[in-house]
């Protein structure tokens, strides 16, 4: 389904969202009786309420950014300082105060755990702009990462992200006010994904990163074979080889990490890994797996601007070494070994 203009989803999804969270508060106590009537017939531990409770929290967390966003958007003269640095810093405040309350949440309801192992990504050099390079899988991973750089490291993300994401009415309003870029596939009139990466990244300051994704996707076996088969099809048969000997993450797509190393030459690099979730692929896995009880651990490796290669099939080499070095990490880590 194509993703309504702009202008739309502020006049249609915004205020959806907010009213329907109004009508699930006056309606809760039904649902709540209903899904505690179900629960008994349900393998698991109340796992029907526990699922009612998540999409509440969700919802009404989604609001309450929504409400919030909107006396920012006045506060700045009804959007015209919206983009200056002091509204931008209110942005992120925000942003970090809501995933703080997000996953204090996370750990009370799914029993969720998050431990950061490795390379703080400010010891490697304070002050310094960094490229947050970072596999993709399983529910939620995308926003762990930027709770940590926001709220532990104290960093400002400028992100690259899908376009559907802006679906989810929060995240396409706070998000499209920052530093960020939603990719579509194909041309969308804003230049190749490249193009669009390189302009995102220009001009990162001491407190900056730049966050991508650059499996372009989450992990799955089936999208693992079709990035292997895309190789072959254009002929990079040694990047196919060596995407066939990593089994854990997904061929890594170049075109954006080399752009951003283009336009930031003095930024680091920060490469990241995370086990815990991966094996949650589908709705039904994070159903099935309810209360979670889980431990997310994040790896952290940071390179300084001066080890990365300068040339450009260097630098795909390196980026393919580094893809393989998390893969086996992974595979030392998944189900709590090592």
């Amino acid at each position: 389904m194509p993703l309504p203009p702009r202008w739309l989803r502020r006049l249609l999804l915004a205020p959806g969202a907010v009213l329907l969270a109004v009508l699930l508060v006056v309606t809760v106590p039904f649902w709540a009786l209903l899904a505690l009537a179900v629960s008994p017939f349900v393998p698991g531990r109340l796992r029907p309420l526990r699922l009612l409770w998540i999409g509440c929290f969700y919802l009404l967390w989604d609001a309450a950014a929504l409400i919030c966003l909107f006396a920012l958007w006045v506060a700045s003269g009804f959007g015209a300082r919206v983009n200056s640095p002091a509204f931008q810093r209110a942005h992120y405040v925000l942003a970090g105060w809501f995933l703080r309350v997000f996953f204090w949440q996370a750990r009370w309801t799914l029993r969720l755990s998050i431990e950061v192992v490795g390379t703080d990504p400010d010891t490697a050099l304070p002050g310094r702009p960094e490229l947050v390079v970072s596999r993709h899988a399983g529910p939620g991973d995308s926003f762990i990462l930027i709770h940590a750089l926001v709220n532990w490291f104290q960093r400002e993300p400028r992100i690259v992200l899908k376009d559907t994401l802006q679906w989810d009415p929060a995240i396409d309003v706070l998000l499209n006010r920052l530093p960020s870029r939603f990719i579509a596939p194909g041309q969308d009139g804003r230049g190749t994904i490249s193009e669009q990466v390189g302009h995102l990244a220009t001009g990162l300051d001491d407190d900056d990163v730049l966050v991508i994704f650059p499996e372009g996707g989450n992990f799955t076996p089936r999208r693992r074979l079709r990035a292997i088969e895309r190789l072959r099809d254009r002929g990079h048969h040694r990047m196919a080889v060596k995407a066939e000997a990593m089994r854990h993450v997904l061929a890594p797509q170049p075109g954006g990490l080399l752009a951003a190393l283009d336009a930031a030459p003095d930024a680091g690099v920060i490469f990241v890994a995370h086990t815990g979730l991966d094996k949650m692929l589908t709705v039904a896995d994070v159903w099935r797996e309810l209360p979670m009880d889980k431990q997310l651990v994040m790896r952290f490796w940071s390179v300084p601007p001066e080890e990365i290669p300068a040339g450009r099939q260097q630098r795909i080499d390196w980026l393919y070494d580094w893809w393989s070095r998390i893969d086996a990490w992974i595979a030392d880590n998944r189900d709590g070994a090592a």
